[in-house]
């Protein structure tokens, strides 16, 4: 066993703290990966604080994870010493129920197992993620980063904001010639914009916040529109051919649902910490309109949206931070006071 350095939560009511612990050893199949970078997530403080339901403590969290491999097992076929690396919200699941054999990891009928605060599928030990030093993965949840070494630290995102916006763009199928809405420009908004532009559609922001309406221009969105406007909304009547919510706080769906047009789909992506009011059945039926929800992606599109990223250039924006600063940074991003991801530099954690 190694020893790693790492942040962690001993409460709900604590802050993140230093904290040492033990990694287990490599098995045959074990990737060993030097954290480099690892990306700040809502759901990061949501686990910290207990907030999402009862997390095990001592919790270090994070899962926007980008390294470099330090060790293999004698079986690893896929990656070396030296490798850039990343590993995202899981580290494994069943792997014999039909979602993991479609490649749909993230859905596991048994329950995947998260990178932080959840139980490996053997030993059932609790899962302690990204905000350490180092790790070891299974090689199967491991994934190949091809972008610029000098651009890793904005890379970290993309392992969840990333393929959070990514999965359902492709699941759905937009492309050239379809208008997308995006509601909410942060971490997962930011993303989605970009990916969207990418695939070639036609892309508005919606924003309560019309201080947003350059930033969203600059990441490619070619509409802006203020979304307590009804005037604005009215507009884009009947329009949408996919809409992605990225909002994180419950809001009524009903002006969004009538933005569609007919089997138009909005997709939920953002967790609210209260359930949204139910939206009326008459926008649906009236269209044959849809409400939908996705979570992250599996392990093949992972590495998918990953080599579309940089194929494409696409990174997140991002504020580097020393580990020391992460409970600063949590209050600052429950203020939205980040555009649009905090990363730490691991080099930082001890």
């Amino acid at each position: 066993m190694t020893l790693a350095h790492a942040y962690a939560a001993q409460s709900a009511t604590t802050p993140l703290a230093p904290f040492t612990f033990q990694r287990r050893f490599l098995t045959a199949r074990d990737v060993a990966i030097d954290i480099l970078y690892c990306g700040v997530c809502h759901s990061d403080l949501h686990t910290a604080r207990s907030e999402w339901g009862p997390s095990v403590y001592p919790c270090v969290p994070g899962h926007e994870i980008v390294g470099r491999v330090s060790e293999v097992g004698t079986d690893v076929s896929k990656f070396k010493v030296g490798d850039f690396v990343g590993v995202g919200c899981m580290v494994d699941s069943c792997q014999h129920c039909q979602p993991c054999a479609q490649g749909l990891e993230q859905y596991c009928d048994n329950g995947m197992t998260g990178t932080y605060n959840s139980q490996e599928q053997v030993s059932r030990a609790n899962t302690l993620g990204g905000y350490s030093d180092h790790i070891v993965v299974s090689e199967k949840f491991v994934l190949r980063i091809s972008h610029h070494e000098k651009a890793l630290a904005a890379v970290a995102p993309l392992l969840c904001a990333g393929i959070t916006t990514y999965s359902p763009l492709r699941y759905w199928k937009v492309g050239p010639g379809q208008k997308v809405g995006i509601v909410g420009l942060g971490g997962l908004g930011h993303m989605g914009i970009k990916i969207a532009t990418a695939l070639g559609a036609h892309v508005v922001l919606f924003t309560t916040s019309p201080s947003k309406t350059e930033d969203a221009l600059r990441l490619g969105a070619k509409e802006v529109v203020v979304s307590e406007n009804a005037d604005a909304l009215a507009i884009h009547s009947n329009s949408f051919d996919f809409i992605l919510d990225t909002v994180a706080v419950a809001h009524n769906l009903d002006p969004l649902v009538t933005l569609l047009k007919m089997n138009g789909t909005l997709v939920l992506v953002g967790i609210p910490s209260s359930p949204n009011p139910s939206p009326g059945a008459f926008g649906l039926i009236s269209k044959r309109r849809s409400i939908s929800g996705s979570m992250i992606g599996g392990i093949a599109e992972t590495q998918e949206m990953l080599d579309f990223c940089a194929k494409h250039n696409i990174v997140s924006d991002v504020e580097i931070i020393k580990m020391p600063q992460i409970n600063e940074a949590y209050e600052r991003m429950l203020k939205s006071d980040v555009k649009y991801r905090f990363v730490i530099d691991m080099a930082t954690v001890r």
